[in-house]
């Protein structure tokens, strides 16, 4: 592909040249192809980049994008795929099409901002308006941005989407030092972006909503914060963005007994910047993601390690996980134009939408107890493989770690040395029911006591609250936390509810990625929706946008609807990702291009228009 880039010279997208399919999450690094044509290829990348030369193609345009990405995977891809990818990229602006006339910046035609939260969302919608010149205002509760980075700090912390993937469209390229890189680096990252960015300069930080109305005279939010010191002060602003994500407020289960305990005790999203845990008699309530990350990073420390299990998880084996980058694939990430550009490609599609085709329920499979469909009953194979192998000789671990749901029922998640830790002689895994906590351990239902000098929850967090938290009240007097109740949050594209006038909501409901990809790129997805209806507002004089309640309805309609035909509806599980009714409430059930398009270039047919005062909205063609 950069030889292409470089060159212009077709034969490099043709064979011999062409990679071999391979749909494996890590390709071959030889990509198929024999040592003779690899050794051409270099000698041509010599040749094509020993002097410097302007490249013969920049952005490729729709139609040679798709043929250079099918060319790049081996394998087809649908047209609808080049727009977002050339965003994606690099190629072409983000921006494209948003535009705010400089005489009107400073208007009150034109809408100020305040955005909830410093975390990914706010960095990449505060990114996207300062550089359409809105003005813009970020409250954050934590010291410092990062969001649910700042916030879970647990030993082994770290991603599980590749970081050349998950990161930012635009703005300069870091480092990594890692291809999944853990929590500190992902944080300082969003630290410089902030900077870089010029988002740092609008935040407020250590301060805190305690309440935001809606006013229907001024067509204005009215937002109450407290600032570190206590005071309270209010701001005013006609746009809201509740960009609070989901991944930060913990979840304690309903233990008996949890206030008796004497020794030390979190959440895995609470950990003590000074916690030692070493020689220490170490209990892990919860196997998720959380857990499945930070035990295999204390169990050397502590004297012993009881781990408490609720329900078993599927995890993969992925070659480089826990691998550092070496310096000759960071030269040429830093050296070779368009070889970042491509990696980063081929990283966003294999943990993209891939799978999403293989997560249906297929009604005609004679297995619907173990897996849906063939292709899922292959990977669900896979895994139990793996899962033998790194617990051979231990048929007592196996039986308490080959899950019986179907695979991806619940977050994929990756192994980190999991299996091997739990063979561990210091290392107890526990599937018998809690019963309480005492003052000096944890209890199970079989009557059995065991110790304990520090108690971590790995439980999770409150899922279903979301902006309802902020202490919203919309139009007519609608409170947000009424209109969510019961654990059932709902909004038009995740995006916007009705009787919320201008108000967006950021990682809103039904926006999780349950198969995959990045939550930055739905982040700037949904930054380029909200700044496309600034954009709207500002040119049409409109004082007000609200999603008519059809439309929404019809919408989550078609949410819940593909949803019962997808895996996270099973009956043979619980997971995080729907309420108490059964409803999923967390995840997008949509491919990332399809949520791309729909966000792409909002439809103003959807919204009901409220006109400055003297100044009629003109008619939107």
């Amino acid at each position: 592909m950069t030889l292409f880039h470089q060159t212009g010279d077709r034969r490099w997208l043709e064979p011999p040249y062409k990679p071999a399919r391979d749909v494996r999450l890590v390709a071959d690094p030889m990509a198929g192809l024999s040592p003779e044509v690899a050794d051409e290829i270099r000698n041509a990348a010599f040749d094509a980049f020993g002097s410097v030369q302007t490249p013969a193609i920049r952005d490729p345009g729709d139609e040679l994008m798709l043929e250079m990405m099918q060319s790049c995977l081996g394998e087809s891809v649908s047209a609808e795929y080049s727009p977002l990818m050339r965003e994606e990229l690099g190629f072409i602006s983000r921006d494209e099409g948003l535009t705010i006339p400089s005489a009107s910046r400073d208007s009150r035609s034109t809408p100020d901002v305040i955005i909830v939260g410093a975390g990914v969302s706010g960095i990449a919608l505060g990114a996207q308006l300062g550089r359409l010149g809105v003005r813009y205002t970020i409250v954050e509760k934590n010291p410092e941005v990062g969001g649910t980075w700042w916030d879970n700090r647990y030993p082994g912390c770290g991603v599980d989407t590749p970081n050349h993937a998950y990161s930012f469209s635009h703005g300069t390229r870091p480092r990594w030092t890692r291809y999944f890189s853990l929590r500190d680096e992902i944080e300082g990252y969003l630290v410089r972006c902030a900077t870089e960015f010029g988002v740092r300069e609008n935040i407020h930080f250590d301060t805190s909503v305690t309440a935001a109305t809606f006013d229907e005279v001024t067509c204005r939010w009215t937002v109450t914060v407290v600032g570190p010191d206590g005071s309270e002060a209010k701001l005013s602003a006609r746009i809201l963005v509740p960009a609070v994500g989901v991944l930060n407020h913990p979840k304690l289960p309903a233990i008996e007994g949890i206030e008796s305990f004497t020794g030390e005790m979190f959440h895995s999203a609470r950990w003590p910047d000074d916690a030692d845990l070493t020689n220490k008699r170490v209990a892990v309530i919860g196997t998720g993601a959380s857990s499945m990350q930070l035990t295999p990073s204390i169990a050397e420390k502590v004297s012993a390690l009881t781990i408490y299990q609720r329900s078993p998880q599927w995890a993969r084996d992925i070659d480089g996980y826990r691998s550092d980058i070496d310096d000759e694939s960071q030269w040429l990430f830093e050296n070779v134009p368009y070889y970042l550009e491509w990696f980063r490609f081929t990283m966003w599609w294999r943990y993209g939408d891939g799978l999403l085709r293989h997560l249906r329920k297929d009604p005609e499979w004679p297995y619907p107890e173990r897996s849906l469909n063939r292709t899922n009953d292959r990977h669900r194979q896979e895994m139990t493989d793996f899962i033998r192998r790194e617990l051979d000789g231990r048929p007592d671990l196996l039986g308490k770690c080959l899950p019986s749901y179907p695979p991806y029922g619940k977050r994929i998640l990756i192994d980190n040395g999991w299996f091997a830790t739990l063979r561990r002689p210091n290392v107890e895994l526990i599937t018998d029911p809690i019963a309480r906590v005492t003052e000096s351990g944890v209890a199970t239902s079989t009557g059995e006591e065991r110790p304990a000098d520090v108690l971590v929850f790995a439980t999770g967090f409150q899922t279903t609250q979301l902006a309802a938290r902020l202490n919203i009240t919309g139009r007519g007097g609608t409170r947000l936390e009424d209109r969510w109740a019961h654990e059932n949050p709902r909004a038009y594209m995740g995006l916007t509810v009705p009787e919320f006038p201008n108000m967006f909501c950021m990682l809103g409901p039904n926006t999780g990625l349950g198969h995959g990809g990045s939550t930055i790129f739905m982040s700037e997805c949904q930054a380029r929706y909200i700044s496309a209806c600034i954009t709207h507002m500002s040119t049409n004089n409109i004082a007000s946008l609200e999603v008519h309640e059809v439309v929404h309805d019809e919408y989550n309609e078609r949410v819940d609807a593909e949803h019962d035909a997808l895996i996270w509806t099973h009956p043979g599980m619980t997971n995080w990702y729907r309420n108490k009714d059964g409803r999923i409430t967390a995840l997008l059930p949509f491919r990332l291009v399809d949520y791309w398009s729909m966000t792409h270039d909002p439809n103003f047919d959807d919204f009901a228009v409220a006109s400055l005062p003297n100044q009629p909205a003109t008619a939107t063609p």
